[in-house]
Protein backbone atom coordinates (compact mmCIF):
# COMPACT_ATOMS: atom_id res chain seq x y z
CA UNK A 1 0.00 0.00 0.00
CA UNK A 2 1.11 3.67 -0.42
CA UNK A 3 2.09 5.26 2.97
CA UNK A 4 1.92 8.66 1.50
CA UNK A 5 -1.50 8.71 0.73
CA UNK A 6 -3.48 6.25 3.67
CA UNK A 7 -6.24 7.63 5.60
CA UNK A 8 -5.65 6.96 9.17
CA UNK A 9 -9.23 8.49 10.36
CA UNK A 10 -11.38 6.27 12.67
CA UNK A 11 -8.31 3.62 13.67
CA UNK A 12 -5.84 2.55 16.37
CA UNK A 13 -2.31 2.56 15.68
CA UNK A 14 1.03 2.09 17.20
CA UNK A 15 3.65 5.55 16.87
CA UNK A 16 7.63 4.83 16.43
CA UNK A 17 8.47 7.02 18.74
CA UNK A 18 11.81 8.42 18.69
CA UNK A 19 10.96 11.28 21.82
CA UNK A 20 12.35 13.84 19.15
CA UNK A 21 10.27 16.49 17.04
CA UNK A 22 9.75 14.18 14.10
CA UNK A 23 8.23 11.44 15.23
CA UNK A 24 5.92 13.84 17.79
CA UNK A 25 4.73 15.80 14.73
CA UNK A 26 3.93 12.53 12.68
CA UNK A 27 1.74 11.68 16.32
CA UNK A 28 0.33 15.14 16.16
CA UNK A 29 -1.44 15.04 12.60
CA UNK A 30 -2.11 11.67 13.07
CA UNK A 31 -4.07 12.50 16.24
CA UNK A 32 -6.13 15.42 14.50
CA UNK A 33 -6.60 13.38 11.30
CA UNK A 34 -8.44 10.80 13.74
CA UNK A 35 -6.55 8.17 14.25
CA UNK A 36 -6.39 6.58 18.01
CA UNK A 37 -2.62 6.32 19.35
CA UNK A 38 -2.55 3.13 21.20
CA UNK A 39 0.97 2.49 21.88
CA UNK A 40 4.75 4.54 21.41
CA UNK A 41 7.31 2.16 20.37
CA UNK A 42 10.60 2.68 20.92
CA UNK A 43 14.16 1.17 20.09
CA UNK A 44 16.72 1.39 22.45
CA UNK A 45 20.43 0.59 22.51
CA UNK A 46 21.48 -3.24 23.11
CA UNK A 47 21.85 -2.65 27.19
CA UNK A 48 18.59 -0.83 27.12
CA UNK A 49 20.03 2.04 28.61
CA UNK A 50 19.67 4.61 25.91
CA UNK A 51 17.60 5.29 22.81
CA UNK A 52 18.83 5.12 19.12
CA UNK A 53 20.44 7.94 17.55
CA UNK A 54 18.26 10.26 20.46
CA UNK A 55 20.47 9.03 23.59
CA UNK A 56 17.27 9.04 26.07
CA UNK A 57 17.05 7.49 29.20
CA UNK A 58 13.66 5.13 29.68
CA UNK A 59 12.40 7.60 32.18
CA UNK A 60 12.06 10.09 29.62
CA UNK A 61 10.48 8.25 27.20
CA UNK A 62 8.42 6.68 29.76
CA UNK A 63 7.35 10.35 30.96
CA UNK A 64 6.64 11.20 27.63
CA UNK A 65 4.67 8.32 27.25
CA UNK A 66 2.47 9.43 30.85
CA UNK A 67 2.39 12.92 29.58
CA UNK A 68 0.32 11.64 26.51
CA UNK A 69 -1.48 9.15 28.10
CA UNK A 70 0.09 6.57 25.50
CA UNK A 71 1.67 3.65 26.70
CA UNK A 72 4.89 2.83 25.77
CA UNK A 73 6.71 0.07 24.88
CA UNK A 74 10.50 -0.59 24.48
CA UNK A 75 13.17 -3.17 22.76
CA UNK A 76 16.46 -3.15 22.94
CA UNK A 77 19.04 -4.03 19.94
CA UNK A 78 22.39 -3.41 18.24
CA UNK A 79 22.17 -2.09 14.69
CA UNK A 80 23.12 -5.33 13.16
CA UNK A 81 19.67 -7.08 14.90
CA UNK A 82 17.42 -4.39 15.05
CA UNK A 83 15.49 -5.12 11.62
CA UNK A 84 14.58 -8.53 13.19
CA UNK A 85 13.99 -7.52 16.38
CA UNK A 86 11.76 -4.19 15.28
CA UNK A 87 9.46 -6.62 13.39
CA UNK A 88 9.32 -9.24 16.48
CA UNK A 89 7.54 -6.21 18.05
CA UNK A 90 5.38 -4.91 15.25
CA UNK A 91 4.25 -8.60 15.07
CA UNK A 92 2.89 -8.67 18.50
CA UNK A 93 1.53 -5.07 18.05
CA UNK A 94 -0.61 -6.80 15.11
CA UNK A 95 -1.57 -9.64 18.00
CA UNK A 96 -3.37 -7.00 20.06
CA UNK A 97 -5.25 -5.61 17.17
CA UNK A 98 -2.64 -2.76 16.50
CA UNK A 99 -2.31 -2.81 12.20
CA UNK A 100 -1.42 0.88 11.46
CA UNK A 101 1.91 2.61 12.22
CA UNK A 102 2.77 6.08 12.23
CA UNK A 103 6.18 6.82 11.60
CA UNK A 104 7.79 10.22 11.27
CA UNK A 105 10.28 10.08 8.22
CA UNK A 106 9.70 12.81 5.78
CA UNK A 107 11.30 12.71 2.54
CA UNK A 108 14.59 9.94 2.41
CA UNK A 109 13.47 7.52 0.48
CA UNK A 110 15.75 4.53 1.72
CA UNK A 111 13.42 5.22 4.72
CA UNK A 112 10.64 4.82 3.54
CA UNK A 113 11.63 1.80 1.92
CA UNK A 114 12.02 0.35 5.00
CA UNK A 115 9.30 1.01 6.69
CA UNK A 116 7.16 0.06 3.78
CA UNK A 117 9.19 -3.40 3.36
CA UNK A 118 9.44 -3.98 7.42
CA UNK A 119 5.38 -3.16 7.96
CA UNK A 120 4.50 -5.95 4.55
CA UNK A 121 6.11 -8.21 6.65
CA UNK A 122 2.92 -8.61 9.42
CA UNK A 123 0.33 -6.74 7.12
CA UNK A 124 0.90 -3.15 8.99
CA UNK A 125 -0.21 -0.22 7.16
CA UNK A 126 2.54 2.19 7.07
CA UNK A 127 1.52 6.20 7.33
CA UNK A 128 4.17 9.08 7.12
CA UNK A 129 1.90 12.19 8.16
CA UNK A 130 4.80 14.34 7.07
CA UNK A 131 5.61 12.74 3.45
CA UNK A 132 7.27 15.26 1.39
CA UNK A 133 5.84 17.98 3.37
CA UNK A 134 8.31 21.16 2.85
CA UNK A 135 11.15 21.03 5.68
CA UNK A 136 10.91 24.43 6.81
CA UNK A 137 7.06 24.23 6.87
CA UNK A 138 6.85 21.27 9.56
CA UNK A 139 9.03 23.49 11.21
CA UNK A 140 7.00 26.34 11.18
CA UNK A 141 3.77 23.96 12.32
CA UNK A 142 5.80 22.56 15.04
CA UNK A 143 7.11 25.99 16.46
CA UNK A 144 3.42 27.52 16.49
CA UNK A 145 1.56 24.47 17.38
CA UNK A 146 3.37 25.37 20.82
CA UNK A 147 5.40 22.13 20.76
CA UNK A 148 8.81 22.61 22.54
CA UNK A 149 11.85 20.52 21.80
CA UNK A 150 15.39 20.73 23.15
CA UNK A 151 18.48 19.71 21.21
CA UNK A 152 19.93 16.64 22.37
CA UNK A 153 22.65 15.20 19.74
CA UNK A 154 24.75 17.10 17.44
CA UNK A 155 27.15 15.53 14.08
CA UNK A 156 30.41 16.57 15.41
CA UNK A 157 31.12 17.16 11.70
CA UNK A 158 28.35 19.49 11.37
CA UNK A 159 27.67 21.32 14.10
CA UNK A 160 29.38 22.35 17.72
CA UNK A 161 28.54 21.62 20.92
CA UNK A 162 26.84 25.19 21.19
CA UNK A 163 23.69 23.88 19.56
CA UNK A 164 23.24 21.13 22.52
CA UNK A 165 20.36 22.01 24.77
CA UNK A 166 18.96 24.81 22.78
CA UNK A 167 15.39 24.94 21.98
CA UNK A 168 13.78 24.95 18.33
CA UNK A 169 12.63 28.19 17.89
CA UNK A 170 13.24 30.93 14.98
CA UNK A 171 16.52 31.55 16.50
CA UNK A 172 17.72 28.41 16.51
CA UNK A 173 16.40 27.73 13.27
CA UNK A 174 18.48 30.55 11.75
CA UNK A 175 21.66 29.85 13.61
CA UNK A 176 21.40 26.41 12.13
CA UNK A 177 20.87 27.83 8.41
CA UNK A 178 23.73 29.89 9.29
CA UNK A 179 26.12 26.86 10.12
CA UNK A 180 25.17 25.48 6.81
CA UNK A 181 22.75 22.79 7.90
CA UNK A 182 19.70 22.00 6.71
CA UNK A 183 17.37 23.39 9.97
CA UNK A 184 15.35 20.19 10.08
CA UNK A 185 18.18 18.16 10.86
CA UNK A 186 16.21 15.10 9.16
CA UNK A 187 19.64 14.21 7.51
CA UNK A 188 21.09 13.49 11.08
CA UNK A 189 22.73 16.51 11.95
CA UNK A 190 20.81 16.86 15.17
CA UNK A 191 18.35 15.35 17.20
CA UNK A 192 16.02 16.96 19.71
CA UNK A 193 14.02 15.74 23.08
CA UNK A 194 10.14 16.69 22.87
CA UNK A 195 9.18 18.32 26.28
CA UNK A 196 6.07 20.12 25.57
CA UNK A 197 2.80 20.42 23.52
CA UNK A 198 -0.67 20.22 22.59
CA UNK A 199 -0.29 16.79 23.17
CA UNK A 200 1.08 17.10 26.81
CA UNK A 201 -0.97 16.99 29.66
CA UNK A 202 2.23 18.38 31.79
CA UNK A 203 5.71 19.74 30.22
CA UNK A 204 8.96 17.85 31.48
CA UNK A 205 11.35 19.63 33.23
CA UNK A 206 14.75 18.19 32.33
CA UNK A 207 17.99 19.27 34.24
CA UNK A 208 21.26 19.11 31.49
CA UNK A 209 24.34 16.88 32.58
CA UNK A 210 27.30 15.96 30.88
CA UNK A 211 28.03 16.00 27.23
CA UNK A 212 29.11 12.48 26.10
CA UNK A 213 30.91 11.54 22.78
CA UNK A 214 30.46 8.08 20.87
CA UNK A 215 30.79 7.55 17.13
CA UNK A 216 30.79 11.17 15.34
CA UNK A 217 28.28 12.59 17.79
CA UNK A 218 27.91 14.52 20.80
CA UNK A 219 25.29 13.50 23.01
CA UNK A 220 24.14 16.26 26.04
CA UNK A 221 23.17 13.79 28.76
CA UNK A 222 19.29 14.76 30.21
CA UNK A 223 17.80 14.27 34.08
CA UNK A 224 14.42 14.07 34.42
CA UNK A 225 12.97 16.05 37.33
CA UNK A 226 10.31 14.75 39.01
CA UNK A 227 8.70 17.63 40.33
CA UNK A 228 6.63 18.65 36.72
CA UNK A 229 3.90 20.87 37.62
CA UNK A 230 0.67 19.94 35.69
CA UNK A 231 -0.94 22.22 33.29
CA UNK A 232 -4.52 22.28 32.77
CA UNK A 233 -6.18 22.32 29.63
CA UNK A 234 -4.15 20.74 27.19
CA UNK A 235 -5.78 19.46 24.30
CA UNK A 236 -5.24 15.80 23.89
Amino acid sequence: MNSRINFISGRPFFSSWSGGKDSCLALYRAVRQGGTPRCLLTMFAEDGGRSRSHGLSPDIIVAQAEAMAIPAKFAGAGWDGYEQVFLAQIAKLKEQGLADGVFGDIDLEPHRRWVERVCAEHAIVPHLPLWQAGRRDLLHEFITAGFRALIVVVDDQRLDDSFLGRQIDWQTVADLEAAGVDACGEEGEYHTVVIDGPLFSSALQLRPGDIVRREGYSFLEMNLQHNQDVRCGASD
